[in-house]
């Protein structure tokens, strides 16, 4: 597992959000990157797609580990076999890794087992981050199992791999529960959702309680990164300060 003192600084920075670069100018992404800086981000988020798992193809663990940068390096793997292939993403940089159980769902519980007993290349003594994601069609109770390892839990609000899906509403409810059982294990554990994030939606979003929200072309959207990341970050936390204090 992480490291109690970067679940902590993590912790402390929630609710934040992590940052998805594939909506970036790839070919330009150190100066898209320069864009969030002063703008309040700390996590760039990395979605892993291998045309397996799911039907689009991204990028890789060299692509990942040839981006220098002062952010947090947030790895989402949507691709079969993670197992045999996490030390790629380790030495690339990963501060947080994050695993699909609709991917290995017979050895989830080991490869989280895995992840947390891996070093941070970027810092040994920080840990990385064990993440279990699961898809808009698996049931919230399959994580169950894994809470006693998990570091963090990843709600799907769209199927991975196809282009311009809309928020999946019943992620609501998904969040509610996993939040409910996390409560119940008695351990902390991030709650993030990924997909569908927009301006529109930031709100309704903010008041499910995630810790972390995953958005890509609501930031760059090849008009202002900086203030689309502004806005979204404001309201993460305005909107979730004020859902509390009703």
């Amino acid at each position: 597992m992480a490291s109690r003192d970067f679940l902590n600084y993590l912790r402390f920075l929630t609710p934040t959000l992590s940052v998805g670069v594939i909506s970036s100018d790839l070919m330009h992404l150190e100066d898209e990157l320069k864009k969030l800086d002063d703008t309040g981000v700390n996590i760039i988020h990395f979605d892993v797609m291998d045309g397996n798992f799911c039907p689009s193809m991204t990028i890789g663990a060299s692509f990942i580990k040839s981006v220098k940068t002062k952010f947090l390096k947030d790895i989402h793997l949507m691709i079969s076999q993670p197992d045999i292939k996490l030390n790629w993403f380790v030495d690339a940089g990963a501060d947080m890794l994050t695993v699909h159980f609709e991917a290995c769902p017979a050895h989830i519980h080991s490869i989280l087992q895995l992840i947390g007993r891996m070093k941070n290349v970027n810092d040994p003594e920080r840990g990385i981050i064990a993440g279990v994601a699961i898809n808009p069609g698996t049931p919230v109770e399959s994580i169950e199992s894994v809470l006693d390892v998990a570091d963090m839990i990843t709600i799907l609000a769209v199927n991975p791999g196809w282009q311009e899906q809309s928020f999946i509403r019943i992620t609501q409810r998904k969040i509610e529960k996993a939040i409910s059982l996390i409560n119940q294990s008695g351990r902390d554990i991030l709650v993030c959702v990924d997909g569908g994030i927009t301006k529109e939606n930031i709100v309704d979003v903010s008041q499910m309680a995630p810790d972390i929200v995953v958005a890509g072309s609501a930031v760059f959207d090849k008009k202002d990164p900086a203030e689309n990341a502004r806005f979204l970050l404001g309201h993460l936390k305005k909107d979730r300060r004020k859902y509390h204090e009703i």
